[in-house]
């Protein structure tokens, strides 16, 4: 809430003076990476914004989401409707917590501490970090490949040049893939400037560059190929129903992460009116249009190389791997590394790295948070997260997609419903204030929100509310934290008067 350690702009963007901020920088829970961006440095627009979301649409796993749901039963129309949905629908808690990034200037952990307590605020935090290692090291892996398809195109004998293989890989995947790792490390540790200068070349780069591969083959191809003809499983809605349920769950999962972070980005916003034009501008119609062009390219493949297994020809690294001119597969690569990197990046390290700063703020930096979150990405094995694409959109997406629903919905109620925007912003930096400790009313939230999300896990008879395991997690996590809130409300803190408005 607004107090007298506080500039209250007119255009509603909150900063803390600089007494109250020399104050806050001896706690503990301050690092300078954490600390809330002062207003003249916050200066994301609507185009960074809009090239943010372009970038991390234009990644392998939105190019073959859409093979996924084809495999499941669906047809072309049927799956990009079911993606259109889903990013619709995942944008509105996008925005959501957006809000308070831009009008006070902190990260999505800082954010959590008003929600969650200084201390419970890592429950989300490392909850949230977690999935983005797995994400981290899906799309590492897949760059690594693209790479490993780039250096073949120009070294005879690349794939055995360093002897057999090795943990079912040539040894050489396993370099490409720790070269990509590491360029991931090197921008990350160059800081979120120079992330928002690589993001806003990258987005068009990827778009024009898929353009031109779409151009092409369906040129070759002298026309759609199949794939547009195809009637799918499903003639009615009675059958239609029980794949789309899940489906779109998992289609809401793939962004739930972002749901949740996304103040470590509008943090630097220059209004709200900027961030919300480019993000609701960006983020549904870029993941349809790049679905579509796969779903385009995959068809028109298979006429064009027919002798290419068809579940290769959606992946996009393989179906590059069938041209005969190295300089046509080295561009298409170098399209593919800077697509996988731009989004692996934004999506998957910023936001673990924050989060874990802010559990050891005095020994943790963005860029050792970084770092860790690499190192886990690796540990988690992505090579065999990807063995499966069904295991990946059925189990991966639609499992996680719960219990990040459910701490959403502990945010989204205690922001705007409990507290109704106004944030203590000192406090939030303070082990004694208003938000010390542990908030147990959210803990308690977002644990059953859980439980009622994965409990069709357990339980057979209720594997329905499982299919539904982000709306689920949301909707029950929101209630008995806006109930507890409520019946049960924490002890009020002492809080000075009103801010200086200029």
């Amino acid at each position: 809430m607004p107090t007298t350690e506080t500039i209250n702009h007119s255009d509603g963007r909150v900063e803390l003076k600089e007494e109250a901020l020399r104050d806050i920088q001896g706690s503990p829970l301050y690092n300078p990476d954490l600390a809330p961006v002062p207003v003249a440095k916050r200066n994301w627009t609507t185009y960074n914004y809009a090239a943010l979301w372009i970038s991390m649409a234009h990644c392998i796993p939105t190019y073959m989401m859409a093979s996924g749901l084809i495999a499941a039963g669906m047809n072309w129309w049927q799956a990009l409707i079911t993606i259109l949905l889903g990013n619709t629908i995942v944008l509105a808690p996008i925005l959501l917590n957006s809000h308070p990034g831009t009008k006070y200037g902190i990260p999505f952990p800082v954010f959590a501490r008003a929600a969650y307590g200084t201390i419970g605020s890592n429950l989300p935090a490392i909850m949230r970090a977690i999935v983005a290692c797995g994400w981290f090291g899906i799309q590492a892996w897949i760059g690594g490949q693209a790479l490993q398809t780039f250096f073949a195109a120009f070294i005879p004998g690349w794939a055995n040049l360093l002897g057999g293989s090795v943990g079912g890989h040539a040894p050489t995947e396993w370099l490409s893939f720790l070269l990509f790792w590491g360029l991931n490390i090197l921008i990350i540790y160059r800081g979120m400037n120079v992330l928002r200068i690589f993001e806003n070349w990258a987005a068009p780069f990827v778009l024009v560059m898929t353009s031109i591969l779409l151009a092409w083959i369906l040129y070759e191809a002298g026309g759609i190929g199949f794939l547009l003809h195809e009637p799918g499983k499903f003639q009615t809605f009675g059958e239609f129903f029980p794949i789309f349920i899940p489906s779109l769950t998992a289609m809401i999962g793939f962004w739930a992460t972002l749901s949740l972070n996304m103040p470590d980005f509008t943090r630097f916003g220059k209004s709200q009116r900027e961030q919300v034009i480019g993000q609701t501008v960006a983020l549904p119609t870029t993941m349809v249009v790049f679905a579509a062009m796969g779903i385009l390219i995959t068809s028109a493949a298979v006429v064009v190389f027919p002798n290419m297994k068809h579940e290769d020809a959606w992946d996009p690294v393989k179906l590059v791997s069938q041209f005969s001119q190295p300089l046509v597969v080295a561009v298409s690569m170098f399209t593919v590394v800077v697509a996988t990197l731009s989004v692996n990046i934004a999506a998957n390290v910023v936001s673990p790295a924050n989060d874990f700063a802010n559990a050891f703020p005095r020994w943790i930096s963005f860029r050792t948070g970084g770092l860790i979150t690499g190192i886990i990405g690796i540990l988690m094995q992505p090579w065999k997260l990807l063995a499966d694409p069904s295991g990946y959109i059925f189990s991966w997406l639609l499992g996680y997609s719960g219990g990040l629903g459910s701490i959403a919905g502990v945010l989204i109620a205690d922001y705007w419903i409990v507290r109704r925007r106004d944030l203590n912003l000192g406090d939030l930096y303070r082990t004694s204030g208003e938000y010390s400790g542990w908030n147990w009313r959210a803990v308690v939230a977002t644990l059953l929100g859980c439980f009622f999300a994965w409990i069709g896990l357990i339980i057979p008879s209720l594997r329905a509310l499982y299919d539904y395991a982000w709306f689920v997690g949301f909707g029950v996590a929101f209630v008995v934290h806006w109930a507890l809130m409520t019946a049960v409300p924490p002890a009020s803190a002492e809080t000075d008067k009103v801010g200086e408005v200029v």
